[in-house]
C-alpha cells in the first residue's frame, strides 16, 4: 500500500513500476490542494478529499484503475442560500492504453457496454491525483438543496405576470 499527501499532489504511477500484482493506493489531499480544488470546481470549500486505488496492468502495455474517491464539499442551498455540506462517492474504473486509443488492442463491443473506451497513457504512465481530482468535480452537485428546502414561486396577483401568460393569450385565440 502507498500513501500520499502533497503540497502539489501529483500521483504519477508509470507502467514500468506496476507489478504484475498490482499497486494500491490510499490518497488525501491537503488543505491547499483541497483549496485550490473547490475554488476549481466553483465550491465554497473541501474539508475532506480521500480516494482509494487499486493499479493493475491491463494486456502487456496498459493500465487498469479501479476504486473510489469520496469527499465532503461545502455548497450553499439552491433553495435557502444557507451553507450547506454534501457528501461525494464515486467509483472509478478507467483503462488506460499506449497512445491512441483507438490504435491499441481491439475493444470488444461487449466490453464497451460495461467499460468506458480506453484513456491515454502519458508518457507511459498515469497520474492518480489527477483522476481523483477528475472525479471529485464530476460528482459535485451542480444545485445542492439543504435537507427539505423546497422552492416555492411567489404568488403573482396579476394573471399577464404568469411566465406562459403570453402562449395563454394565442391559445385563446385559436
Amino acid at each position: 500500500m502507498v500513501s500520499a499527501v502533497q503540497p502539489g499532489w501529483s500521483v504519477p504511477v508509470r507502467l514500468d513500476e506496476v507489478p504484475e500484482n498490482g499497486l494500491r493506493f490510499d490518497l488525501a489531499a491537503d488543505a491547499g490542494v483541497r483549496s485550490a480544488l473547490a475554488q476549481a470546481a466553483g465550491v465554497e470549500g473541501t474539508p475532506r478529499l480521500e480516494a482509494a486505488f487499486e493499479v493493475t496492468r491491463y494486456s502487456h502495455n496498459g493500465l487498469h484503475v479501479t476504486g473510489s474517491v469520496s469527499a465532503t464539499v461545502r455548497q450553499t442551498c439552491v433553495v435557502t442560500l444557507e451553507p450547506v455540506e454534501n457528501e461525494i462517492r464515486e467509483g472509478v474504473d478507467l483503462t488506460f492504453v499506449p497512445g491512441k486509443p483507438e490504435a491499441a488492442a481491439p475493444v470488444r463491443e461487449e466490453d464497451l457496454a460495461v467499460h468506458e473506451p480506453p484513456e491515454r497513457l502519458v508518457d507511459g504512465g498515469i497520474d492518480l491525483a489527477a483522476i481523483a481530482a477528475e472525479f471529485l468535480i464530476l460528482g459535485i452537485d451542480p444545485y445542492p438543496r439543504k435537507e427539505g428546502a423546497v422552492f416555492t414561486a411567489p404568488p403573482s396577483e396579476d394573471a399577464a405576470d404568469h411566465p406562459f401568460a403570453a402562449l395563454a393569450q394565442l391559445k385563446k385565440r385559436s
